[in-house]
């Protein structure tokens, strides 16, 4: 006498076919994140720490660190707003590389 079966052969052979679909989808994404460096998660360093604020050297490409309840020393000035360099090699820290401000806070292009 046959006993009956509560799955047909069908359905059993899809569930180890599953399986291994799974796994290979696993091994994929993390051979994905391993090759990409996982660059969502990239560090950026600070331009200055927790508590402070840069400023920019009139008239010169050199910049420096004010505590925030300071004012900058003199020879340096704040950044123009909107324009201030957050991490090192963003888009305003590379564009300050090459610019400057004058005494009166006028852009300036540095010279090569």
């Amino acid at each position: 006498m046959r006993s009956p079966r509560t799955a047909t052969r069908a359905v059993t052979a899809l569930l180890p076919r599953t399986g291994r679909c799974l796994a290979a989808v696993l091994v994929s994404g993390a051979a994905v994140a391993a090759l990409t460096g996982c660059s969502g998660l990239e560090y950026q360093e600070n331009i200055c720490s927790s508590g402070e604020y840069p400023v920019l050297a009139i008239g010169n490409s050199g910049s420096d660190c004010v505590p925030d309840n300071e004012e900058p020393p003199a020879g340096y000035a704040r950044y123009p707003h909107g324009k201030v360099p957050q991490h090192v090699d963003d888009k305003w820290d590379v564009y300050w590389r090459t610019h400057t401000l004058d005494k009166n806070g006028k852009i300036l292009e540095l010279p090569s």
